[in-house]
């Protein structure tokens, strides 16, 4: 059965995705790292989900759903680079916002709903939420007052979530999507 996680999209991410015009764009790419400058999507597989999400003004947007595909270098990417100062990955530089620069970065292709932020997670999700780690233990939002999350830090990172919240995080993104901008599979 697949994994859902979410992945924190920072300011500085969502800004250069309105300003290089993505919005409403599907990302077919996203990047991973072993630096702390990337999330470490290392826990991730073919199929399974990742809610790409964004805190603005304290609360919660799921700005893409993203389905990985595979973690492979493909030829898409480009060529690899022969020096340090050839870029990493040219074949995906206008998703450059998402981390092909980054510090050991490696690409997951995904299949991902269009980038938007206006589907906020209301304020009773966030309360429901929750996320296990390896052992199985269980932990949910911190900083979370009256449906509103005064500090980003309990999502910052790549973390996975349980499946009663996958389904609660999906239940907000299909409800927000019209239905001719769905992708295949789950999604659909």
């Amino acid at each position: 059965m697949p994994d859902a996680f979410t992945v924190l999209w920072t300011h500085d991410t969502c800004r250069a995705l309105r300003k290089e015009g993505r919005v409403g764009e599907r990302p077919p790419v996203a990047f991973g790292g072993v630096h702390t400058s990337l999330p470490a999507w290392s826990g991730a597989r073919p199929g399974d989900e990742v809610y790409a999400v964004h805190v603005n003004r304290c609360e919660v947007f799921v700005v893409s759903r993203l389905r990985v595909l595979d973690t492979e270098r493909n030829d898409c990417c480009g060529a690899a680079p022969a020096t340090w100062r050839d870029p990493a990955f040219p074949g995906h530089q206008d998703w450059w916002m998402l981390g092909t620069g980054g510090c050991g970065a490696t690409p997951v292709h995904v299949d991902a709903t269009p980038v938007t932020f206006d589907t906020r997670v209301p304020g009773e999700v966030l309360h429901r939420l929750a996320w296990r780690n390896r052992r199985g233990r269980t932990r949910g939002l911190k900083y979370l007052v009256d449906g509103r999350l005064e500090h980003s830090v309990s999502l910052q990172g790549f973390y996975r979530l349980t499946p009663g919240s996958a389904d609660e995080l999906a239940a907000v993104v299909d409800a927000a999507a019209p239905h001719d901008v769905r992708p295949a599979g789950r999604f659909g």
